[in-house]
């Protein structure tokens, strides 16, 4: 796992590099420069004006290091030093003195409004203000200039992070400036702020440049907030015995379906399967029976007894049903909210292991809140943002959607699965794993149903809880760019990330 680090712990791992390896600062913030100076070597060619603004702080001390970079590489560079009372930093002072002893000319100190530089569409802002060290709101000349940055039509370039913006909390505060960015080349390590949805629009693209920070200490760190890596993934998953038999890898259920949405179902029960559950039983309503016998021969059915057609559309209690035969069982896709369908959610919560809820399962939750209490301990529930919502009210800002995630894991004892670009998942514990795999090919209906049937498909085999919905969440987004390598964003469907998550294994 990857720490994720606070901007209190990224300077802390800035420390211990100097102070261990040992390198001078001045030389780790060369390295710096000299990663962001390839990068835009190799993006922008020699014709494009360079309009670097800096702040007399150590981002400040970046953009100039960048500056005398491109400025003896040929580029037309031009700096603009925000003025500031107070005293910069030793290392900003270094790299203005080298960047003038180089014969530089085009620097500026802008003291006022009136003295802001206009700026073209064939331009290339550097913005290198104030990054990772930022603690309060921006005001003042140095807010102005931000405003000046993004109303104009230039290309972008955030150093560390776009200014204004905090790693490790909202930045959507009133009368707050934050630099929107075309693309934020980052030092090292992902920052939190990268991994919210709402600092999207700031970000642009982002480029994480390694700068031979310790990696040691970046793993030593003690956080509640982890990246999910591959290798962490392969080495949860168990080898299958040679001489082992359907019987050794659970029987999950799979409750899903509905009038016109049976398709929810399908796709459920056949990534169950394909995640390896050694038997599978769909139990759907008898609208779906013949849809499921067809698409999904792996699979066993069950279904409710007739009663008429109207009562076939939906999922109701089938006789003598027992969830407690099943290893596992995963509940929600194409339900629908009857409140027959409810009286079954509430048998399957009374049952004494761990279930996977999603989509019409979690809309009855949020209607019938006397029911999370029911959830059994170690339940897996895979909300989108919506949804979560309605379980758990709504968040003021995405930074705190994930602190009442991890809350509302604390206080019902379940695994939050709050599906996104970045899906997050919260343990019991108060920890919080991000997975970065994937794509927006992803967005599209059913790879929600999908996902719900390989976490069961796993929970199924005895893995235990949180592992099984780290595995899945991480194949499942793996999958979708194992689909995007062979078709265009458009054409991926959920069907392919059952196919591709297949072969990721082999």
């Amino acid at each position: 796992m990857i720490p994720l680090l606070s901007s209190k712990q990224i300077r802390e791992a800035d420390a211990f590099t100097i102070a261990h390896e040992p390198v001078a600062s001045i030389d780790l913030m060369e390295r710096a420069a000299t990663a962001c100076f390839r990068w835009l070597a190799s993006h922008f060619t020699v014709d494009r004006h360079f309009c670097i603004y800096v702040f007399n702080g150590n981002n400040g001390g970046d953009g100039l290091a960048i500056a005398r970079m491109l400025h003896l590489s040929g580029y037309h560079v031009y700096v603009y030093e925000v003025k500031s009372d107070r005293n910069p930093s030793s290392d900003f002072a270094v790299n203005k003195n080298r960047l003038l002893q180089t014969g530089f000319k085009n620097y500026a100190v802008i003291a006022d409004k009136k003295e802001f530089p206009s700026h073209h569409e064939n331009d290339i802002i550097i913005d290198a203000l104030f990054g990772t060290g930022l603690s309060g709101t921006i005001k003042g000349l140095a807010a102005e200039i931000i405003k000046h940055i993004n109303h104009s039509e230039a290309t972008v370039v955030a150093i560390d992070l776009p200014s204004g913006m905090f790693a490790d909390k909202t930045s959507l505060l009133k009368n707050h400036a934050v630099v929107k960015a075309q693309h934020t080349l980052s030092f090292q390590v992902i920052k939190k702020a990268f991994l919210i949805k709402e600092n999207n629009e700031f970000t642009g693209n982002v480029h994480i440049l390694p700068i031979g920070l310790d990696e040691n200490f970046i793993r030593s760190v003690k956080t509640q907030d982890f990246i999910i890596e591959t290798r962490d993934i392969k080495s949860l998953i168990r080898k299958r015995e040679t001489f082992s038999h359907k019987g050794d890898y659970g029987h999950a259920a799979i409750i899903a379906g509905g009038y016109g949405k049976a398709g929810a179902a399908v796709l459920a029960a056949k990534a169950c399967v394909t995640a390896g559950a050694g038997l599978t039983t769909a139990i759907i309503p008898r609208c779906a029976y013949s849809i499921m016998q067809v698409s999904v021969p792996e699979a066993m059915c069950i279904c409710p007894p007739f009663k008429s057609v109207s009562h076939d559309d939906y999922l109701h209690l089938p006789v003598d049903f027992n969830p407690e035969k099943f290893t596992a069982v995963g509940m929600g896709p194409g339900l629908g909210k009857h409140k027959s369908t409810a009286a079954l959610l509430k048998k399957i919560l009374q049952c004494k292991r761990p279930v996977v809820l999603d989509a019409d399962a979690l809309n009855i939750l949020s209607e019938n809140k006397d029911l999370l209490k029911l959830i059994p301990p170690n339940s897996i529930l895979t909300p989108h943002a919506g949804e979560f919502e309605r379980l758990a009210g709504k968040a003021a800002n995405d930074f705190h959607r994930v602190d009442l995630l991890k809350k509302f894991a604390g206080e019902f004892q379940c695994i939050m699965v709050l599906k996104g670009r970045y899906t997050c998942i919260a343990a019991p514990d108060g920890k919080c794993f991000f997975n970065t795999t994937g794509n927006p090919s992803m967005a599209k209906g059913g790879s929600g149903d999908v996902l719900t049937g390989m976490i069961t498909g796993w929970l199924a085999q005895g893995y235990e809880s949180l592992q099984a919905a780290m595995i899945a969440v991480h194949l499942h987004w793996l999958a979708g760019d194992a689909a995007l390598k062979e078709k265009s964003e458009n054409a991926v469907t959920a069907s392919d990330l059952i196919h591709y998550s297949a072969s990721l294994l082999r």
